[in-house]
C-alpha cells in the first residue's frame, strides 16, 4: 500500500482549465473522497492519479516514487468504474482475474487470488455465472473484485455507486467500508453525494472550477466551512449575511441577533438545518438565537420532518426526528431557535 501526494496540478482542455493548481495528501490505508459538483474536477483529478492523462504542471507521487511519466499499466493502480465495464461474454471468475492473465500469473496462482477476491466480496458461489445472470449490487462487486485481485497499491473508485437504488447503496457503502478496512489499501473516490462522502471517508476534498476549495476530516469540513459554496455544497445550511452595523445580525425584517464573539469579520454565518429547533412558543431558555416566522411546508420522510419557515424575507429549513416536531398546521405562527455555539462562522 502507500500514500498519494498530489501537488500543484493542473490539467488544461485547450484554453479550458479543468485542474488550477490542486495539491492534497492521500495518507497510506485512508479512505478519501472527491467531491464537487460536475465540471469541478474531480474525474480528472481521478484519471490523473490513474494515469489516463497526464498533468501539464505539477506532480504526483504514489510512495516515494514519482508517476508522471509512468503509464497507466505500470502505476500499480486498481480502478473501479461507473459503468463497472465487465466483459459480457466471460464468466464472473475470469473478469475477475482478466488482471492477472494480462500480467501473465500462473493459471494456480490465478485461481487462488480469484477465489481470494471473490470470498472478500461476498461471491464465491457465482463464479461461474456471466455478468448478465447477476442484481446490480452484485456486478458492483464483482468490479471491485476485478480492481484489488491484482494486489495495488491504490484503489480509485469513479462514482462506484452511482447506478444503484437507495436501499442497495446503503449497503454498498457498509460493504466497501469492511473490504477497505479489511485490505488497508489507499482508496480515493469521486462522488456527487455528501452524504456518501460524509459516511465512507476519513478525509474530504472540494473542488469548485478545477481548484480544490478546502480538505480535511468531514466533522471538520462540514462544521468549518471555508466559504459560503462549502456551507451550502456539503448539506444544507441557513445563511444569515445581512448586518445592521451595530453588531447584530438581521434574521428576518424586523428580527436581528447578536454577532457571536470573534465573528465580526465574518463574510456571512450560517446555521445547519439540523441544529434548529421548533416550537409554538417563544423558548424561555436564556442564550438562544430566536426567530419568529409563518410554518409554510412540513415533510414526513418516516424517522425525520423537514419544516419550511418563512421569516419575512427570510426563509428557513428545519430537520429534526419526527418525533421532536410538534404537531404545527402549515400557516401557524411558529418559533426557530439555535445554541449561539451551532452557528457557523463563515471567513
Amino acid at each position: 500500500m502507500a500514500e498519494v501526494s498530489v501537488k500543484n496540478l493542473t490539467k488544461k482542455f485547450g484554453k479550458f482549465t479543468a485542474l488550477d493548481d490542486v495539491s492534497m495528501e492521500f495518507p497510506d490505508g485512508g479512505f478519501f473522497a472527491l467531491l464537487g459538483p460536475s465540471g469541478s474536477g474531480k474525474t480528472t483529478l481521478l484519471r490523473t492519479i490513474a494515469g489516463f492523462l497526464f498533468a501539464d504542471r505539477g506532480s504526483i507521487h504514489i510512495g516515494d516514487k514519482s508517476v508522471d511519466q509512468i503509464p497507466v499499466e505500470k502505476r500499480e493502480i486498481g480502478m473501479m468504474f461507473q459503468n463497472y465495464a465487465l466483459f459480457p461474454n466471460m464468466s464472473i471468475a475470469d473478469n475477475v482475474g482478466f488482471g492477472l492473465r494480462v500480467r501473465k500469473v500462473g493459471s494456480d496462482e490465478e485461481r487462488r487470488r480469484v477465489g481470494e477476491a471473490l470470498e472478500l466480496v461476498q461471491l464465491s458461489n457465482l463464479g461461474d455465472r456471466k455478468p448478465h445472470q447477476l442484481s446490480g449490487g452484485q456486478r458492483q462487486r464483482v468490479a471491485l473484485a476485478r480492481a484489488i485481485v491484482t494486489n495495488p497499491r491504490v484503489l480509485l473508485l469513479d462514482e462506484p455507486l452511482s447506478a444503484l437504488d437507495k436501499s442497495l447503496r446503503v449497503d454498498m457503502q457498509v460493504e466497501l467500508k469492511r473490504i477497505q478496512h479489511e485490505i488497508g489499501i489507499t482508496t480515493i473516490f469521486v462522488t456527487h453525494d455528501q452524504e456518501e462522502a460524509l459516511t465512507l471517508s476519513d478525509k474530504i476534498g472540494i473542488l469548485r472550477d478545477g481548484r480544490m476549495i478546502q480538505s480535511g476530516p468531514p466533522r471538520s469540513v462540514y462544521n468549518n466551512p471555508v466559504d459560503r459554496f462549502t456551507a451550502e455544497f456539503l448539506g444544507d445550511a441557513n445563511i444569515i449575511v445581512e448586518s445592521d452595523g451595530n453588531g447584530r445580525l438581521n434574521v428576518s425584517g424586523n428580527q436581528s441577533i447578536k454577532i457571536p464573539r470573534g465573528a465580526e469579520t465574518a463574510s456571512a454565518l450560517a446555521v445547519r438545518p439540523e441544529s434548529l429547533s421548533i416550537s409554538a412558543t417563544e423558548p424561555e431558555q436564556e442564550g438562544l438565537y430566536k426567530v419568529n416566522g409563518t410554518l409554510v411546508q412540513r415533510m414526513f420522510a418516516g424517522a425525520t420532518s423537514t419544516c419550511i419557515v418563512q421569516c419575512d424575507d427570510h426563509t428557513y429549513k428545519m430537520v429534526a426526528r419526527d418525533q421532536d416536531v410538534p404537531i404545527l398546521s402549515e400557516g401557524e405562527n411558529i418559533w426557530l431557535s439555535w445554541k449561539p455555539e451551532q452557528t457557523i462562522v463563515i471567513p
